[in-house]
């Protein structure tokens, strides 16, 4: 998607991905090698501007290894903060966001002294390689400790409060070489399983608003930022809890294609190559509906007027994200209308047609 936004701007693109045939591939030369395999590293940065990454478990070694060839945006320290559930949250509290309790957890001592301290219910975490879900186990009650640890034991770990939130939303906040900045408006987001299955711009209060461009504003300046980030909240009691970041373009920004007057991928380019930002507001009223584990009956979809298909060319398996949809109208109300016709066929089943 990023070589999508890119291509009009007359720019072009190289793509590294371990995977072979990655979806990537299918738009430009694409180099299969390990993320550690430096020769390649280096076939692959010959002759860039500027190296970007959309995948946060890049690793940090890669990505500072790189930087001896061309910029390579986000900076690494983003990428090494974002990692680290730990580092993240200690980071939202010196920049003074406010977040759940948390603690460490190395031990089993350690996960029993953190429920003390923090109380139950409760969520154990992996430090690292955690999304949609993944690494995480739900303490209700003091029995489920000993399940918890030998679940995610032997890996670091942190304990959250667990948060029974109003919402979840999200901001998108694109800074540029030059430190201009840019923030859309903020997104509701809902998750089932662990994986965001629905967000849509959300019409939240301006002191909402403020807040999380206030909140985003500190951490781009703290980590000297260029290009997207994504910061997720909770919602609880008029407040906004930092849960976590993501320094790519993200998965709740995805509407911005048709929904918004520059998209995520476009504005991120623009800041990546040091240019002007281009505006974020909205393109009447959208919402994005993510397609999971299998893919819906294309020609249903594309029957209804203004609703855009996007599907990325993978293979499907259960929980995997295989594309989305992106519905914009002038009315909310027919928006929203289109919306719970769009959620319906794809709750009905897969498509057998059309390319995997």
């Amino acid at each position: 998607m990023l070589a999508l936004a890119g291509y009009p701007l007359g720019l072009q693109f190289r793509f590294f991905d371990p995977t072979p045939n990655a979806p990537a591939g299918q738009l430009a030369e694409q180099i299969v090698a390990d993320y550690a395999d430096q020769a390649a590293l280096e076939r692959f940065a010959r002759g860039a501007d500027v190296v970007t990454y959309e995948f946060e478990n890049v690793p940090v070694e890669t990505a500072q290894w790189l930087e001896q060839f061309a910029p390579v945006y986000p900076p690494p320290a983003a990428l090494h903060t974002a990692q680290d559930r730990l580092n993240e949250k200690t980071l939202f509290q010196q920049l003074g966001l406010l977040t759940p309790p948390f603690a460490p957890v190395n031990t089993a001592q350690e996960l029993q002294a953190a429920v003390e301290k923090i109380g139950l219910p409760a969520v154990l975490k992996t430090r690292r390689l955690g999304y949609d879900g993944k690494g995480q186990f739900v303490l209700k009650t003091p029995e489920d400790l000993a399940a918890a640890w030998q679940t995610l034991g032997g890996a670091p770990l942190v304990l959250e409060s667990f948060v029974a939130f109003e919402r979840e939303i999200s901001v998108l906040a694109v800074r540029n070489r030059e430190g201009a900045t840019a923030f859309y408006p903020l997104v509701e987001n809902q998750h089932a399983e662990g994986i965001l299955r629905l967000s849509q711009p959300s019409g939240n209060s301006s002191l909402l608003q403020f807040s999380a461009e206030e909140f985003a504003q500190r951490i781009l300046n703290s980590l000297n930022y260029v290009g997207l980030l994504a910061i997720e909240f909770f919602e609880k009691d008029g407040q906004l809890l930092a849960n976590e970041m993501a320094p790519r373009v993200h998965n709740s920004g995805h509407w911005t294609i048709e929904g918004a007057e520059t998209s995520q991928f476009e504005n991120h380019l623009r800041a990546v190559l040091g240019w002007p930002l281009g505006p974020t507001h909205l393109r009447g009223h959208a919402a994005m509906l993510n397609l999971i584990g299998e893919l819906p009956d294309v020609e249903q979809i594309l029957a209804i007027p203004n609703a855009h298909l996007h599907l990325y060319g993978k293979t499907p398996r259960a929980g995997r994200k295989l594309g989305h949809i992106t519905v914009r109208e002038p009315e909310k109300e027919m928006m929203q209308s289109k919306l719970k016709l769009l959620q319906k066929i794809v709750e009905k089943g897969a498509s057998v047609g059309g390319k995997p």
